[in-house]
């Protein structure tokens, strides 16, 4: 999970962009809260920044009633950014801002693993569950 900084003006390269607005980005997140929307229950497993940035993305997240249990915040690293563009020919262009960004530095024994182990998935094509793994 990071911040997308998108350009003011539609159709421009990042050089060519006048200004950005800051916006909640990360696939990851966006699948969440799209699951949440839908009624769905889900979660956020990842590291964000100790600073403005990665509260306000966990506040965005539990907005949307994902679940935070496995955020893990470092106050040593900043979350991370991108700055996202679509020029007028529809090409993307990024760049990010990620150089051991806290998204990074995710460590194993950091993991919420009780959160992790309690989910549960759907049989392919059985709509049954399977229970804790």
């Amino acid at each position: 999970m990071l911040i997308d900084f998108v350009p003011t003006v539609f159709g421009v390269s990042l050089a060519e962009a006048p200004g950005f607005l800051k916006a909640p980005g990360g696939a990851p997140a966006n699948v969440a809260i799209a699951v949440s929307r839908l009624g769905g229950k889900a979660a956020f497993v990842g590291k964000l920044g100790d600073d403005e940035f990665g509260r306000m993305l966990v506040g965005i997240l539990k907005e949307n009633g994902v679940i935070g249990d496995g955020i893990n915040f470092d106050k040593g690293a900043r979350t991370a950014l991108a700055f996202v563009t679509l020029k007028a020919d529809g090409d993307r262009e990024f760049m990010f801002y990620r150089n051991s960004s806290a998204d990074m530095l995710l460590q194993p024994e950091e993991l919420n693993l009780e959160l992790i182990r309690s989910v549960r998935r759907r049989r392919k094509g059985k709509g049954g569950r399977m229970g804790r793994r």
